[in-house]
């Protein structure tokens, strides 16, 4: 094994590790998000586009656009030891906090209200099988 391969993985290897399809490496490949090498066909990933993905997956469930994710890892090399790149992902990291706050929060009301109605209907239903059986 050449010391290129030890240091690089398949596309399977990488699915196996991250649990993605292969798919979705191409996708996040011709979004410029990752840049495996090409050997022919064959595509290989090196350690930095396995860091890349694990904050792409990370991001992604954290509700980051992919344009934002995208912005996010380019700031990675303007030279100021990641300064930059930390500060915007934490203003956008705490923005998508603020939205998940508020979406958790207008979900437990449609929750609590569903319950009411639920409760509601349970007590509807329970009086008209009762008068049923009254006229039966």
């Amino acid at each position: 094994m050449t010391d290129k391969t030890e240091d690089t993985k398949s596309i399977r290897e990488m699915c196996d590790s991250y649990g993605v399809t292969p798919r979705t490496l191409r996708f996040y490949e011709a979004k410029e998000l990752l840049f495996p090498i090409r050997d022919g066909q064959k595509r290989l990933f090196t350690k930095r586009d396995g860091a890349r993905l694990k904050l792409i997956l990370r991001g992604k469930r954290f509700g980051f656009s992919l344009e934002e994710i995208r912005q996010l890892l380019d700031l990675y090399h303007i030279g100021d030891q990641q300064i930059t790149q930390l500060s915007r992902t934490y203003e956008i990291a705490c923005d998508r906090l603020a939205d998940m706050v508020r979406q958790r929060d207008e979900l437990n009301e449609a929750i609590d209200e569903l319950k009411e109605q639920l409760k509601w209907g349970e007590k509807v239903i329970a009086s008209m099988k009762s008068d049923q059986e009254a006229a039966e």
